[in-house]
Formats: C-alpha cells, structure tokens, sequence
C-alpha cells in the first residue's frame, strides 16, 4: 500500500510530534488539549498507515524507535513551515487567542504579575494559566510554554529575557533582639546567635549566603524556629524572637517603619533576578509572542541594559520569536 501525506492530516502529523517532543503522552495531550486515549489513538492510526512503529512505549518511558527518528526527523522541518505559514496571516487577524503556561514559584509570579495582568487587558481572548509549586520542572516535558525563575536556574540553550530587577536577601532582627545581645558583626557572629531558618518547597534549608571581595560563602545557622516562608520568617522578626534571612522587597516596609533592623548589609549585596524564559526549537504560538512582545515592553530594565544568563541564550538572537 502506498504511503503518502495525503494519508495524514497536518493535527495527525503535529501529534506525533508532540509526542516525540515531549516524550511523554501525557505531557503531549496536556499540550494538544487533548485526552491522552485520543492521543494515543491518533498516534496508532499513523504507525498503522506507515506500517511501522514510532515509539518504542514502557510503563516509564516513551522514546523514538530507530524508523520513528528518522521520519521525525524528516517530518518536523515540513511541520514547522506549514506552522510558520499559518502563523504569517495571524497579522490579517484580530488579536491572538488560546493559553498561555507558564511555570513559576509564588515568589517570582508576584515579581511579573503587574505585567500579566496589563497584558490580560489588553489581550481579552488570550486565557493564562500560571502554575506556581515551587518545583524546578522541565518545561517542555510538562507542556508549559515558558518558565520563570531566577536567571542561574534558566536551563541551558533556553532563550532568556530578565526582568531587569535585582534582588537581594538580607539578615534583618528587631531592635529588642539587638539591644539584649551583641549586635553581630562579622558573618561567623551569626553561630552564637538564635537564628530563624526557612524551608523550601524541596525540604532542604534556605542557606544563608554572604559575598564579600567577589566570593560567596554559606553560614550554617542555627535556631529552634524553622518556618515556610519569608513572609513568616518576618513575623517572626518582629517580634524579637530571632535573626531572619529574608526577602529585601517583603522587608523593606518594616525597615522603613523601624520594627527591623537591618545586620551585615555590606554582606548581602543585591544579585540578578528573575527571568522568563522558553525553548529555542518551539515556534511560539501567537498569544505567546504577544506576551514576549508586551514583556519586552513593560519591564523595567532598558534594552541596552540588558544582560545574558549564564546558561540562557543572549536575546538578540529572538528579536523576533
């Protein structure tokens, strides 16, 4: 029986190569909307027709069968110019519709989420779902559009655009705490001291970081309070039971208002922040590269300030995504 394109339609094609994209068919159905049985369906019904076997499919894994590699291979680059052709006329339309993913932590959302709901008003069609579990993910397996995080924890080959707001976690106690004990005055200090640690989404401890001269070193504190989160360990600050390593911007009002104190300011200087960022090989849908564009316009950072992370892709190169 003779194969040809005709055999397929252009949604058959694309499914198969979500799937061999994602390596998963439920990340693959996630990203199609589709239920992963009519997924796999569809996937069947094109292994049927070529008359060989794309995946090679375990209870863990799903990866390419020899044929399976080389038809993608052969496949895709076709694939991605009827999309690049279909996309071209998204100018003639009204404005981009569908969802946008984007996986993120509840700390970074908060950074970014002035400029999503700006571009949700100015984009009434487009739907936007942010995950935020905390967990460090592969986004293209998991079918997420882009992520946001910090730019040392971008994955490399990953185009990166930063926000352009430096960040800074900082040692902060209340007044009373102080006046009762000797202030610290060297990081070392800190060991003698009741100190209040915060866990991540993980398990671990939030270490406690200190840059002096260009070098950076851990202290490994220790108190009888351990919380979840910045925003308790504040709370708990105030009311004197301790020494806090927490987020300047959340502690910045009580500063301002004298219920902290900041301790060993020169040892805490700012870093990099976060950074949106998504994979180079994906052709962005039209509601995506509506949100890059309107990112690009909104964030604080000029463009001729912009940096590079050191594993991300400089952003020269995604001018137009």
């Amino acid at each position: 029986m003779s194969r040809t394109i005709s055999s397929f339609s252009l949604h058959d094609l694309a499914a198969v190569n979500a799937v061999a994209e994602h390596r998963s068919f439920r990340a693959a159905a996630r990203n199609l909307q589709l239920p992963p049985s009519s997924l796999s369906h569809i996937v069947g019904m094109v292994e049927k027709h070529l008359g060989i076997r794309i995946f090679q499919r375990t209870t863990r894994s799903v990866s390419l069968t020899e044929a399976g590699a080389a038809f993608v291979a052969r496949m895709r680059p076709a694939l991605l110019e009827m999309d690049r052709a279909i996309e071209s006329v998204n100018q003639f339309r009204d404005k981009p519709t569908g969802q946008i993913r984007i996986n993120t932590s509840d700390w970074a959302a908060e950074r970014i989420f002035p400029i999503v709901l700006s571009f949700m008003t100015a984009y009434p069609d487009v739907a936007i779902d942010i995950v935020s579990d905390g967990r460090l993910i592969d986004i293209v397996a998991e079918g997420f559009d882009a992520g946001l995080r910090l730019a040392e924890n971008v994955p490399q080959d990953m185009i990166a655009l930063p926000l352009g707001v430096d960040e800074a976690l900082i040692i902060v106690a209340a007044p009373a705490y102080v006046a009762c004990r000797t202030s610290p005055k060297a990081p070392a200090d800190l060991l003698h001291h009741e100190c209040i640690r915060i866990r991540l989404p993980g398990g671990g401890l939030l270490r406690w970081e200190v840059q002096s001269a260009g070098e950076q070193s851990w202290i490994d504190v220790h108190g009888r309070l351990i919380v979840g989160s910045s925003k308790l360990a504040l709370q708990a600050a105030i009311t004197g039971v301790g020494i806090a390593y927490v987020d300047a911007r959340q502690a910045q009002p009580y500063l301002a208002s004298g219920d902290l104190i900041q301790l060993l300011p020169d040892w805490t200087p700012p870093y990099g922040g976060v950074c949106l960022y998504y994979p180079r090989q994906r052709l962005p849908s039209a509601a995506f590269r509506a949100f890059v564009n309107h990112f690009k316009t909104h964030r604080s950072i000029s463009s001729s300030a912009e940096a590079r992370s050191p594993n991300a892709t400089a952003e020269h190169e995604i001018a137009e995504p």
